[in-house]
Parts: structure tokens; C-alpha cells; sequence
């Protein structure tokens, strides 16, 4: 398995705040926090100089107030680069720590990533052969498993091992593997 690794895209987090509020502020810098899907309270830390910023909206939204602000409060612009960081990700919730934008990697004959199955049948690619596999070869077998109890199942979905089986065995004669991501 390939370690999932973020390229700090902040994607997964943009419509998290609606999930994640702040209840209380301890501290310039430590929050008690709820998820709003568990109902998981937990303690973050923010690290960096994020703090002031997260400080100024708390004061602004007041404790559990989410509906102003769609993405979670804790994610900010990377002040050392391109994307967007997590301002508490030692401390993040176990939502957040469990994860994963991309479910397998796809790699080329020379072992080198090359795709990001994600969602339930899409890649994120920038290599046009395999984009090209996966509209003509791969995308026309995914079929959304939508059944009641009882009814036969058709098609495949990716919490199905079958689906990796059935990518992996088109992609082979590509030279193309799957690695699932941990």
C-alpha cells in the first residue's frame, strides 16, 4: 500500500465548516471543538500564526456558530507556499485524521504515480494515456450500485474489492497498477 500523502489542495475541508465549530477558546491558542456529525467534542491546538486570524473569527461568530462560513475555520492560506493548510492538523479531529480525498494510486511501468482514483469513479490524472483508458475503458463499467434489500446488485462500486480487481485487470495490459492508499 502507498501512504496517503496531501498535496495540500484543501479540497476536503472547504465545506467542513459547517461540521466543525468552535465551542469554547481555552486560550490564544487551544479550542474546544465540536463535530457536528458525531457530536465528538475534542481540544485542538493551532500551530503557527494562524492563531490571531482564528481568534478574530471566533470573536466575530461567537461559540458553535458555523453557518457564515462554509469551509472549517481552522484552514488557511500555506504561508510557505502554494494551496491551503490545516492550522490545528496535529490536533485535527478524527474525521479529518481518517480522511483520505483518494482511496488508490495508479501507477505507470516505472512506478511512478501517475493517477488518484477519488470519488466513487473518477482519477485525477495529467497523464493523457491513462485519462484516455479510464474515459473509453474503465469509466463505462462503473455503474452506481442503487438497490433495495432483496433486489439483485449490478455494477460495482469502489468500497467493493471487485471494482479495484476489475480496474487493476483492465489497466494490466497498459503496464498500469493499482496501489490501494493507507
Amino acid at each position: 500500500m502507498v501512504s496517503f500523502c496531501c498535496d495540500n489542495c484543501g479540497k476536503c475541508c472547504v465545506s467542513l465548516g459547517s461540521y466543525i465549530t468552535v465551542e469554547r477558546q481555552l486560550s490564544e491558542r487551544d479550542y474546544y471543538c465540536k463535530n457536528g456529525i458525531t457530536g465528538e467534542l475534542f481540544l485542538v491546538h493551532v500551530q503557527g500564526d494562524a492563531s490571531g486570524e482564528i481568534d478574530d473569527d471566533f470573536a466575530l461568530s461567537g461559540p458553535g456558530v458555523s453557518g457564515l462560513r462554509k469551509s472549517c475555520v481552522f484552514l488557511r492560506k500555506n504561508p510557505l507556499g502554494s494551496g491551503q493548510i490545516c492550522a490545528i492538523y496535529p490536533t485535527r479531529p478524527k474525521i479529518c485524521q481518517d480522511f483520505r480525498c483518494y482511496h488508490a494510486v495508479i501507477l505507470n511501468p516505472a512506478d511512478e504515480i501517475v493517477g488518484r482514483m477519488v470519488g466513487k469513479s473518477d482519477i485525477n490524472t495529467s497523464d493523457p494515456k491513462l485519462a484516455i483508458i479510464w474515459k473509453d475503458k474503465i469509466k463505462p463499467c462503473f455503474q452506481p450500485v442503487n438497490h433495495s434489500p432483496g433486489e439483485k446488485r449490478e455494477g460495482f462500486s469502489p468500497e467493493d474489492s471487485m471494482w479495484i480487481e476489475k480496474v487493476s485487470s483492465i489497466l494490466e495490459p497498459f503496464r498500469y497498477r493499482i496501489e490501494k492508499a493507507s
